[in-house]
């Protein structure tokens, strides 16, 4: 059974808290997770199956329509390789696979059938479970993806409602909230987060995770923003690793029973307190690396969630 968390009000009080307090926010969010997650923590891993080539143009990608950062630019790869990078992945560790397409939507026709066939196969074959972020799909293409065997829709938000134009105007805040309920719609489980540090303010961030709490997701991926050079955020600087983890810890107490994964940018803004986001809540990580840029080794990942005190978890907790 779901039980709510804490309210806006609440969230907003928090977000704002320094010294003993946030060390008192850090521990509550903790006994949290244990209380509500247990003491696992399940890997992910994304393939980067379609880069760059995009018409966005939202304001942190390196793939983006306005972005000039050099970046390896690729149309979608062909099944033999997915299915071996699928392999890859899930020999490392990662518990979920995704697979991650640049550009607004992937298009019923031979691409979406490609990517059908991939999931079929890690569904077949792979102990890892098959997800998917490919854009703004309807109903049809997610239903013929939950057939090939996906059980689980990745579309972030990206961030708040009221700062969104200021990241993307390229397509509506309202179509990737919409993807997330047709997901759902389709019987899919969604994951579905955002990016924080993009020049947000913090109610603004708890905007974002009030949403989130609304729709009721079954995983929250958590990413801070990793300037790139080239794009319009590639200048920007790091949010403080202290302010990272109010964000997870906030997150856990607005969203007590649902996963909270740390995902990208964690390396760069959070540095040698990454293992405090696990402390705070975090009860998933994204391994082996991003879409444009590298993460740290699986090994430094996998010993850094031991070394915290948790298990690594061998397989989903299925939605």
């Amino acid at each position: 059974m779901t039980t709510s968390g804490i309210d806006r009000r609440e969230a907003l009080e928090l977000i704002a808290c320094e010294g003993p307090e946030l060390l008192e926010l850090i521990a509550r969010a903790g006994r949290t997770r244990l209380e509500r997650r247990g003491d696992e923590v399940v890997p992910c891993a994304i393939i980067n199956a379609k880069c760059g080539l995009c018409s966005q143009d939202c304001a942190f990608c390196a793939q983006s329509a306005r972005s000039t950062a050099e970046i390896e630019r690729f149309p979608l790869k062909p099944t033999e390789v997915l299915v071996a990078e699928s392999r890859a992945a899930a020999e490392m560790g990662a518990c979920r696979i995704g697979l991650v397409t640049s550009g607004k939507s992937v298009k019923p026709g031979p691409e979406l059938e490609t990517i059908a066939g991939v999931i079929e196969v890690i569904a077949a074959e792979l102990p890892s479970e098959p997800c998917a972020s490919l854009g703004v799909l309807d109903r049809p293409a997610l239903e013929r993806l939950r057939d090939a065997g996906l059980t689980r829709y990745h579309h972030n938000l990206e961030t708040a409602e009221s700062f969104f134009r200021e990241v993307c105007t390229t397509r509506s805040w309202r179509e990737s909230v919409d993807t997330a309920v047709d997901a759902r719609a389709a019987g899919l489980a969604v994951c579905c987060g955002g990016i924080f540090g993009l020049g947000e303010s913090p109610a603004q961030r708890v905007e974002l995770l009030a949403t989130l709490a609304e729709l009721e997701l079954d995983s929250i991926p958590l990413n801070f923003l990793h300037p790139i050079p080239g794009t319009p955020l590639g200048e920007r600087a790091s949010i403080p690793a202290l302010e990272c983890v109010k964000v997870v810890a906030v997150a856990r107490l607005m969203m007590p029973d649902r996963e909270v994964r740390v995902c990208g940018g964690r390396e760069r803004n959070m540095r040698d307190l990454q293992s405090w986001a696990l402390l705070a809540g975090a009860d998933g990580l994204m391994i082996g690396g991003y879409l444009t840029t590298t993460g740290r080794t699986v090994a430094d990942d996998l010993r850094m969630v031991r070394d915290a005190g948790f298990r690594v978890a061998t397989r989903s907790r299925g939605t």
